[in-house]
């Protein structure tokens, strides 16, 4: 189910890329991509409020220098086993960062057949030399989804609940890219160090699916479908072939979770996982 939720995001990353080079061109389109029609649609207020923001974005963004920030997920029901699945694509927000910008995409996807809504993505990105665009003193700033949606947690001080300790694979980058992200930061050494790294770095999305796995271990006792919704701040690059260590902290039906690049000893990731309930062995 997990492999099935980020593969569906990896599309969503793609929408990023296309949004920054066809500067939403239209309120309402339809992207066809092998196998598949999706819907992307944006209320006309956003469009005409975000219009010359994102033709400003299209003149100084640089793919090359894109950066997965964050990640929000809600999951409404369990996936089932096979079915088709339509994606509904809107804007979430945009923010001035003066040397960057930050860009929001959310994703929902629902069940073709049913009309059933299965799962929320929200991808935020950090694109880098794409800030400065507002002409007021205040930076421009634009959101539209709620404010307790965010990954920022305070660590506890306390002693984990658990620690999970996971080896990522030397080939990792290139296993993962086979979900649908084929971001040459991940593979082509050459990219990697105009965006300013001494080799390709792993998947954001790939270092919370193994955080997430590793609550799913040790918390959900294997049971996956106790998770409600997954929040994730990307704090720091992984280089494919490091230990992933994660710690987790148990409040009530919310995991606090971080995790650190063993060999480094630098945080990586940090964010928290609420659940539907605990098993009875906890």
């Amino acid at each position: 189910m997990l492999l099935m939720l980020m593969s569906l995001n990896m599309f969503t990353m793609k929408m990023v890329r296309n949004l920054s080079r066809y500067c939403l061109r239209l309120p309402l389109c339809l992207l066809v991509i092998p196998g598949r029609v999706v819907l992307i649609s944006l209320a006309w207020s956003e469009f005409c409020l975000l219009l010359p923001i994102c033709l400003c974005l299209y003149f100084i963004f640089d793919p090359r220098l894109l950066l997965h920030g964050q990640q929000y997920i809600e999951l409404y029901k369990p996936f089932p086993s096979s079915c088709h699945i339509h994606n509904k694509i809107s804007l979430a927000g945009l923010h001035d960062k003066g040397k960057a910008a930050i860009l929001e995409i959310e994703t929902k996807s629902y069940e073709k057949d049913s009309g059933d809504l299965l799962c929320m993505n929200r991808t935020t990105v950090f694109l880098r030399g794409a800030g400065g665009f507002s002409k007021s003193s205040e930076p421009f700033s634009y959101t539209n989804y709620p404010l307790n949606q965010t990954s920022a947690v305070k660590i506890p001080e306390s002693k984990p609940f658990s620690v999970f300790e996971d080896c990522t694979q030397p080939s990792q980058a290139l296993l993962y890219r086979l979900s649908g992200d084929y971001n040459a930061l991940h593979s082509d050494p050459i990219i990697a160090k105009v965006a300013g790294f001494s080799q390709p770095i792993l998947h954001g999305l790939c270092t919370l699916g193994f955080a997430v796995r590793a609550i799913i271990k040790c918390i959900c006792r294997g049971d996956q479908d106790l998770i409600k919704s997954i929040a994730g701040r990307f704090l720091l690059h992984v280089y494919p072939g490091e230990t992933l260590v994660t710690e987790m902290w148990l409040e009530g039906l919310r995991v606090i979770y971080r995790t650190k690049a063993k060999e480094r000893k630098r945080t990586v990731l940090s964010g928290y996982v609420d659940l539907r309930g605990l098993t009875s062995s906890l």
